[in-house]
């Protein structure tokens, strides 16, 4: 069975399917689609599948001369929110989101869904691999009983299983989807066969592990360490602070050092769709086992606080101004969670802005890449509210502005002069009296 479908592979004969056309799943789609792969994209929000059929891509990054190339111009290629199509496919890689609960628990709504709706249209031979972030044992625990629960077939007998994490990174113009090594890990050899033979096929290097909880693991321990580094020195931020020593000078002379030492960079808090939830998929995981992950979570801690740690540094300038944050006009910069993008996912600006709002304060924000802030779950009050155009920030009256993004296309030097504060959480601006760090 697994021979067929490498040979299909290896001939370029295999379709691929994709469910879940985000900032993982389209990359993905087109990176098949480029290397000469029949694909088949799956999404339930209709308005992504219509947005693509007409050509256009709806993430900044991915661009639409891409979708025309590779999607809409290609007889090779479909995007659709008719699962039943699955049963076209060799093998359906899951690229679905796996946020918390409002308790912070892990939410595997998404792969619980996707599961169901795959089921009833399993094939033999098949190879199904799960790419969401999320804690170890999911994919045999959680996804291969739905699979098998919904359909006659079973797992490593009738179809196989693997698990392959998604390491995207938006907009990173020294890495692409096809340029970062794929770890995978199979519920069998012959399933651990079949994904490395796909991933072989567009991706530079795959890095085969003995198992889909490993692959789930080192997905985890990616993020939980980059998560306890960016606590680090966002704690250090704060203690040398105080001291009136400058962190970016620090970690500007700590890198000198050739060896033992790797920088990390403080900011508001942290954003996105991994670093952020990930650590407290094994923190809940290990729950289980009676372990306590106190690294985690005091990260998490560290981190969580630090958008109250610059509503503090703001209120403490303001009040330098003669200022009170109550009945302040505040302009938030940046509501990406990281800089060129247009993802603000779990972004540690809107709990600022809440916490502004909160205080009293009048709030409107500017970012490039967001013309008007669409619903979120935690923040749905501020949906509709539209970016600040960057000639009219002078004459708006703000008292302060709060730089919780950088991005590179914005000249935050001169938006310094058009306030009479700035609140720079970033390292953006040049040294200058009406600059504080935060």
């Amino acid at each position: 069975m697994h021979q067929q479908l490498i040979n299909r592979i290896d001939a370029r004969e295999a379709v691929v399917g994709i469910i879940g056309l985000g900032y993982v799943g389209l990359p993905l789609l087109i990176t098949f689609a480029r290397e000469g792969f029949a694909v088949r994209g799956f999404d339930l929000d209709r308005d992504k599948i219509v947005q693509l059929e007409s050509g256009h891509s709806y993430i900044r990054h991915i661009l639409s001369a891409d979708i025309e190339q590779f999607v809409v111009g290609n007889d090779r290629a479909s995007v659709t929110d008719d699962f039943a199509r699955t049963s076209e496919c060799d093998a359906v890689l899951i690229c679905v989101p796996t946020p918390l609960s409002e308790h912070r628990d892990p939410d595997l709504s998404y792969i619980v869904g996707t599961g169901e709706r795959l089921a009833p249209h399993l094939k033999r031979g098949q190879c199904i691999i799960l790419e969401s972030t999320t804690f170890p044992g999911t994919t045999e625990d959680e996804l291969i009983p739905i699979l098998e629960g919904n359909s006659d077939l079973v797992a490593g007998q009738d179809f196989l299983v693997a698990y392959s994490p998604e390491r995207e990174d938006p907009n990173n113009t020294n890495f692409s989807t096809s340029t970062i090594p794929k770890v995978v890990g199979g519920i069998t050899g012959e399933s651990l066969a079949v994904a490395r033979s796909l991933y072989d096929a567009v991706i530079c290097e795959t890095v085969p592990v003995s198992n889909c909880r490993t692959a789930e693991a080192t997905k985890l321990m990616e993020n939980i360490f980059r998560s306890v580094n960016i606590a680090l020195v966002n704690e250090l931020k704060m203690v040398f602070a105080a001291m009136d020593i400058d962190i970016w000078e620090v970690i500007a002379a700590a890198s000198t050092k050739p060896f033992g030492y790797m920088p990390f960079y403080p900011g508001p808090g942290l954003g996105g769709h991994c670093i952020p939830i990930d650590p407290f998929y094994l923190a809940w995981k290990a729950k289980e086992y009676g372990i306590s992950t106190r690294f985690i979570e005091l990260a998490g801690e560290v981190n969580t606080s630090m958008p109250q740690y610059v509503v503090q540094r703001t209120m403490m300038a303001l009040n330098e101004h003669r200022k009170a944050l109550n009945g302040s006009r505040l302009l938030i910069v940046g509501l990406a969670y990281k800089k060129n993008v247009d993802d603000y996912r779990e972004s540690p600006a809107f709990a600022v802005w809440q916490t502004f709002v909160d205080h009293g304060a009048q709030v409107d924000y500017f970012d490039p890449y967001c013309d008007v802030v669409k619903p979120t779950r935690e923040y749905s009050r501020f949906a509709g509210i539209r970016c600040q155009a960057f000639e009219d920030i002078a004459g708006n009256g703000y008292d302060a502005a709060i730089i919780t993004t950088a991005h590179d296309n914005v000249d935050h030097d001169a938006l310094a002069r058009q306030v009479p504060l700035v609140i720079d959480t970033r390292n953006a601006c040049c040294k200058a009296d009406n600059i504080y760090q935060s």
